[in-house]
């Protein structure tokens, strides 16, 4: 007969490894979504030469401190602060007028595109000639999210409001799950953007932006509060302003909550406004410099960026 105490010890080492082997399992389910990269498109540059939708827009900037012009496109940048102490709020805006449309372009991490490819916004703007950038929707955390970029459509699959950036100058917010990649493409879309919310409605802030969330998945937290922000407004027709929010460093910046940014971005006169990826990804980048502080004391490594063409 077996001794009952053999019997316990024995479903005590069964649940055991069980449990660790379940852990491991998690563990690795964690790091192979969220750190491992997964290339999709290898070249993106070669991909978009394929595709007919590369360009030297831009490539005779001339800038100075705070400003760049060229042939498709001028960059205005200044810096604003408002309120006292730990009530402080530091951003930044830049006021980008499109003489062409397509002169803003995206670009990803590494020249690809996929899932956890990172690299900083400085980077990937040297490698692409850039003048100005700002970080775009981090789309590799995340597999999900209609994703044109450059008018060459990478991903489709609509989960989210999204922002459309037309070849023609104009933008809407839409509803990813309505339409598909294709058509958006055949409508004239140039670079679609998969992370909100949106912001403003006709010159109006939109209710009940500070109870959305996005991405609950695994990992990620809250956009509400006060945070570092990155947003994209539009004024009129190829007329675009970007702004970034400083944040956590009580008395330089607070950060914005997503109400404030919105009335940040109205009072500048932009009628539609989209929240992009924020926190420690929050960057402006200009003429080779970091415009802004960010949060993690340098720069965040992240997925994409949008820019303005500067010298090829």
């Amino acid at each position: 007969m077996t001794d009952r105490r053999t019997l316990t010890r024995r479903s005590f080492l069964v649940g055991g490894l069980a449990t660790v082997a379940g852990a491991g399992a998690a563990s690795w389910w964690a790091l192979d979504r969220f750190v491992v990269p997964h290339v999709e498109v290898s070249d993106v540059s070669a991909a978009e030469d394929d595709a007919g939708t590369s360009s030297s827009a831009g490539a005779t900037a001339t800038v100075d401190d705070t400003s760049a012009t060229s042939d498709a496109a001028s960059v205005q940048i200044r810096t604003v602060s408002t309120g006292s102490g730990d009530d402080t709020i530091t951003y930044h805006v830049a006021e980008v007028t499109l003489e062409d449309p397509t002169a803003l372009r995206s670009a990803f991490a590494q020249d690809q595109f996929g899932e956890n490819i990172t690299q900083k916004v400085s980077e990937i703007a040297e490698a692409h000639g850039a003048v100005f950038a700002v970080n775009g929707d981090y789309y590799g955390f995340r597999d999900t999210g209609i994703e044109i970029r450059n008018g060459v459509a990478y991903r489709d699959e609509g989960a989210r409001e999204g922002l459309a950036l037309y070849r023609d100058g104009t933008a809407r917010v839409y509803d990813e799950t309505a339409t598909t990649a294709q058509e958006l493409v055949d409508a004239g879309v140039w670079n679609t953007l998969s992370f909100g919310p949106a912001l403003l409605s006709d010159g109006a802030v939109i209710d009940g932006i500070d109870e959305v969330e996005v991405d609950t998945n695994f990992g990620n937290h809250s956009i509400q509060g006060e945070q570092p922000r990155t947003a994209i407004g539009v004024v009129d027709s190829s007329h675009l302003l970007f702004v970034v929010v400083d944040g956590r460093d009580r008395g330089y910046s607070r950060g914005a909550t997503l109400p404030e940014l919105a009335e940040i971005l109205r009072d500048l006169g932009a009628q539609t406004a989209y929240n992009l990826d924020g926190g420690g990804s929050s960057e402006m980048w200009f003429d080779g410099e970091v415009v802004n502080r960010p949060s993690n004391g340098g720069e965040r490594a992240t997925s994409d960026i949008l820019y303005i063409g500067g010298a090829s």
